[in-house]
């Protein structure tokens, strides 16, 4: 199955090649592979007051699962320690 992997959220960049996946099962490994790059060599995005998701979608664009990451400071944290 040819799915995409968009990530989207406080960013967005469209996946406009795709990748043959054997099964949902496997997609949805690769969706956590995928946002777990992202978030490591972006993890400004997590604080950027927006989620950060992987939408992936199958060859008609229809969604098939979303992961989202959304960073929340804890009400007592203090705000300028979050440089």
């Amino acid at each position: 199955m040819l799915c995409f992997f968009n990530l989207a959220g406080a960013v967005y960049d469209p996946d406009v090649k795709g990748l043959e996946m054997p099964s949902l099962v496997e997609a949805r490994l690769e969706a956590a592979r995928y946002i777990g790059e992202v978030i490591r060599d972006r993890p400004n995005l997590v604080w950027a007051g927006e989620e950060v998701r992987v939408e992936v979608t199958d060859h008609r664009q229809l969604v098939l699962f979303t992961i989202i990451v959304l960073g929340v400071d804890a009400p007592a944290s203090p705000r300028s320690n979050r440089s």
